[in-house]
């Protein structure tokens, strides 16, 4: 089994920054992907960022030059940096990972619980 486990989540005012982490753990062998995804109420889940093993990264259009991903191979762990927040960025963030195990080399997709991210205006 893998385990997502997300933090960094919380209430803050718009302008200001957080940073979610989120890190495998488990049977892990090795992660490919690894990224976040968010929904808000009423809206469907859309992905906000993703990084590759190698560091490629590729991010929403609505989250370009405001949100940085990053991540820690060796700590099995994915990073979103948000900065300038606005209120339309209220929502759950999820963080996915692309894992093969120490029993399956296939990847498949593992979920975190999810993190709110609440922004006031």
């Amino acid at each position: 089994q893998v385990q997502l486990v997300e933090s960094g989540g919380g209430l803050v005012q718009a302008g200001e920054s957080l940073r979610l982490s989120c890190a495998a753990s488990g049977s892990v062998f090795s992660i490919n992907v690894m990224g976040w995804y968010r929904q808000a109420p009423g809206k469907q889940r859309e992905l906000v960022a993703a990084i590759t093993s190698r560091g490629t990264t590729n991010y929403a259009d609505s989250v370009k030059g405001r949100f940085t991903i990053s991540r820690d191979n060796a700590k099995n762990t994915v990073y979103l940096h948000m900065n300038s927040l606005k209120p339309e960025d209220t929502a759950v963030y999820s963080c996915y990972a692309e894992v093969s195990t120490q029993y399956s080399r296939t990847y498949y997709p593992w979920w975190g619980q999810g993190t709110q991210v609440t922004v006031s205006s």
